[in-house]
């Protein structure tokens, strides 16, 4: 089994494909990664040689990967709430940034509600 930038590779999956798992590298990403590296996209993770296997792991240090992505984007959305800009307020709120409705739907950023119903006499 493959181990690149702290995620373990399924062994059976085509590289092109295995290297998606990698948190910040996508389907585009893996293929420009493999013509550098001269890997064939035809082959499995299982057949990687160990060579193969350090040569993709040091061209994929020339990208922003896994934890340092993940804390940049956390850096990112703090900002927007630091600088009190509207999508940092709907962040702060827990509510949809992108301009969805929210007076139905949008269960998944508001969570699920109890229902108050009228008591009855």
């Amino acid at each position: 089994m493959a181990r690149i930038a702290g995620v373990d590779l399924p062994k059976k999956k085509r590289i092109e494909f295995a290297l998606t798992y990698v948190y910040g590298v996508g389907h585009h990403t893996a293929l420009k990664v493999l013509e550098a590296t001269g890997i064939s996209i035809d082959k499995r993770v299982h057949e990687l040689s160990e060579d193969e296997v350090a040569s993709l792991t040091k061209e994929l240090r020339n990208y922003t990967i896994e934890g340092d992505l993940r804390k940049q984007t956390a850096m990112d959305i703090k900002n927007l709430m630091d600088i009190k800009s509207y999508r940092g307020i709907r962040h702060r709120r827990g509510l949809p940034v992108r301009g969805q409705r929210t007076k139905t739907n949008a269960r998944t950023r508001k969570g699920k509600r109890k229902t108050v119903g009228s008591k009855s006499k």
